[in-house]
């Protein structure tokens, strides 16, 4: 029953998220500058979320990952999970598929969950030499992920990535930092 709860409130986000992409923002004319290459296959791989904005969907998710994979027909596969209202609540996953729907445009990624609707993920920020970090949002800069290789963020890092959603028009101060734990 809980995960039918989840799965509604991904629904609901997901829907809000596409709706108010679609309505004038005052980023309309300014979208998100995201990353001139985007290596999928070194992008694969669990991804930490070190901070975020909250969101009804994740409002009470704690050590919250996202798991890339290769598909056989090339999209990517994709595993978000976390633990509900504490690192030792109960484990609750979402599946979805994501694809590069332009390779003129590599940061730019499309997300459908339960085959019900698209999102825009866009990467507008990574570690080019190790992969160890990246930002994700969308245009309406209404959602950001933080995210790391690790549980844990170096302090420069963390400084790096912040510099990059600031100067992409983010507001920091929305910034929920998610407790995590290491996953085997």
């Amino acid at each position: 029953m809980k995960s039918k709860i989840f799965k509604l409130n991904i629904i609901v986000l997901f829907s809000v998220i596409f709706l108010s992409s679609c309505a004038t923002n005052q980023f309309k004319e300014d979208p998100l500058e995201t990353v001139k290459s985007l290596n999928l296959e070194r992008y694969l791989g669990r991804w930490y979320e070190i901070a975020r904005y909250q969101t009804s969907f994740e409002k009470n998710i704690y050590g919250a990952t996202a798991e890339y994979s290769l598909r056989k027909d090339g999209k990517i596969q994709v595993l978000n999970s976390g633990f509900k209202k504490s690192l030792n609540g109960p484990y609750t996953s979402v599946k979805a598929v994501a694809w590069r729907p332009n390779d003129n445009i590599p940061g730019a990624l499309k997300v459908k969950f339960f085959s019900l609707f698209n999102a825009d993920y866009l990467v507008f920020g990574i570690d080019e030499e190790n992969y160890d970090w990246a930002l994700v949002g969308n245009n309406s800069r209404n959602v950001i992920w933080l995210l790391s290789r690790t549980p844990d963020i170096s302090k420069d890092n963390l400084d790096k990535m912040m510099l990059i959603a600031k100067n992409q028009g983010y507001d920091l101060s929305k910034l929920f930092f998610v407790p995590q734990k290491a996953r085997e």
